[in-house]
């Protein structure tokens, strides 16, 4: 029986509780660890997290922070924080427990790495600090690599604006019977107030490691994000708000200094992994840090996770809606930069996985916004309509290679799409190599005055198969070995932090056969 069962209180017995994930477990050795006895405010104020699920474990998360949006208002001292896994929800039948250190270098945040798990099954797991107990999160480990799967579920989300309003989206995914979470990215906004807002953001934009980290606390204090957070394990990538918006490896959106947005990038870097369930090896060094990764779900499926920030080259033709320049063919503008491509490339060449996905952050697919007859055209020229050169290299491997059933998984932009993804955009009736979803926001908006001119393009676009703009939520992913569903999940409202949800659309792809239908 779990001896911390005796000593538990009530009100921290459910499933409730997130966060994301940070720090190191190794203490610094010129400073001491120090159990605390007593804390100025509840320490887990920012619950627990899972993520990146291998057969064998997961990454467990949390945060010491007692006031978490005035810097955690713990002392400057190495903390050591006691960690179980069990089999049951009650925390009775516990397999693996040990003792990480919060140190104030990382925010008082850890990551356990646990490892020695069995595959395929649910874990349940809470922390422990001085006379503090966290939330119990629920975890689950991936299939055995190659092990036949039946079935797997996932939800994937993207583009959580505080300020725009609440997140009944992530309340409602909580409810969903799921294997794991995918987010595509701009998990926090740097911006500063926004006083139409229905809640502000605390403080102007974010610039220094404090703004990022007091950011990331206020989003991470959400219940309906917390409550997703201990449900499911998560597997995330970033895409610009988490620095600045549409940036480009080291080139800002506004007119500042490279060397002033490096250290920028480099205190947003930071408080990202100290805030997200990322493994060891994504620890930045200096502005650096390796997010992109693969994992296996069995035989059923691979996931692809990008990184389409860091490594791009500077947007060829500016990144607003625009004609392409010429720029955006040439072979040097790169989205992922060389490396991460090959990376790309060699593990779905070498993929066995009926379903082989690319998650990553904005619109794949080519959409020209005005088709009319005469018309130079307008293209999204921050998506890869700005990297057509990019884009060619990754259809034509797809063609050339053929790993089974690619589809692809994007964020970004704020509403809902669905995409053939052809050989040639500009001819309809060449191949179709691959699908598109792209799912809404959870909570950012899309502007209302935009859903009919992009409506109206739809015509010009064969190859989209649908358009929402109005709803905000995520896509529900059912996948087993004859096809693919896609359920576009959409809340009534984000007024209100508990608004229903419903299913907007779904969509079907059967194996061996690119492209969506209606289901």
């Amino acid at each position: 029986m779990n001896y911390w069962l005796s000593t538990r209180t009530k009100r921290r017995t459910f499933l409730v509780g997130a966060g994301a994930l940070a720090g190191l477990a190794i203490a610094s050795q010129a400073r001491p660890v120090v159990a605390q006895s007593r804390f100025s405010a509840y320490p887990f104020s920012l619950g627990v997290a899972s993520g990146d699920p291998l057969p064998d474990g997961v990454v467990l998360w949390t945060r010491l922070a007692p006031d978490p949006l005035n810097g955690g208002g713990m002392p400057s001292v190495n903390v050591p924080i006691q960690w179980q896994v069990a089999t049951d929800e009650n925390m009775r039948q516990v397999v693996l427990r040990g003792t990480a250190i919060a140190t104030p270098e990382f925010a008082h945040s850890v990551r356990v790495v646990v490892s020695g798990l069995q595959p395929g099954r649910w874990y349940w797991y809470q922390f422990k600090v001085a006379n503090e107990f966290s939330p119990i999160g629920r975890t689950r480990t991936a299939p055995a690599l190659g092990s036949p799967v039946d079935q797997l579920n996932f939800a994937f989300a993207s583009c959580q604006d505080w300020q725009n309003g609440f997140f009944p989206a992530f309340r409602r995914m909580a409810e969903e019977d799921l294997d794991f979470v995918v987010h595509l990215g701009d998990y926090i906004y740097e911006y500063g107030p926004d006083p139409n807002g229905p809640r502000q953001h605390n403080g102007p934009e974010i610039v220094s490691l404090t703004d990022y980290r007091n950011r990331h606390a206020l989003y991470k204090t959400d219940p309906s994000l917390q409550a997703v957070h201990a449900a499911f394990p998560w597997i995330v990538t970033w895409d610009d708000h988490e620095v600045e918006n549409n940036y480009a490896d080291e080139i800002p959106e506004e007119n500042q200094s490279r060397q002033a947005f490096i250290q920028r990038r480099v205190a947003a870097y930071q408080a990202y992994y100290e805030h997200m369930p990322l493994r060891s090896f994504a620890r930045p060094v200096g502005p650096d840090m390796q997010l992109y990764r693969r994992f296996s779900f069995g035989n059923l499926a691979e996931i692809n996770v990008l990184d389409t920030r860091q490594y791009r080259t500077d947007q060829p033709c500016g990144d607003g809606l625009a004609p392409r320049c010429p720029e955006a063919s040439n072979p040097a503008a790169t989205m992922t930069g060389t490396e991460q491509e090959r990376w790309l490339f060699d593990g779905l060449s070498q993929s066995g996985s009926r379903w082989n996905v690319i998650a990553q952050q904005t619109m794949l697919a080519q959409y020209n916004f005005d088709p009319r007859p005469g018309s130079s055209g307008a293209f999204n020229l921050d998506q890869w309509d700005g990297y057509v050169a990019a884009r060619d290299r990754l259809f034509n491997f797809l063609q050339q290679r053929k790993p089974a059933n690619p589809v692809v998984i994007t964020g970004d932009i704020h509403s809902s799409w669905v995409h053939d993804l052809k050989a040639d955009f500009n001819n309809p009736n060449s191949a179709t190599i691959g699908t598109e979803f792209v799912g809404t926001s959870i909570s950012s908006d899309f502007p209302a005055q935009f859903i009919a001119p992009v409506a109206a393009a739809l015509p010009g676009n064969p190859h989209t198969k649908f358009f929402d703009g109005a709803f905000r939520g995520y896509v529900r992913c059912n996948l087993n070995g004859d096809r693919w569903q896609s359920d576009y999940r959409v809340v009534s409202t984000i007024l209100e932090p508990d608004a229903p949800i419903s299913t907007l659309a779904s969509f079907v792809v059967e194996n061996g056969q690119p492209g969506a239908q209606r289901a």
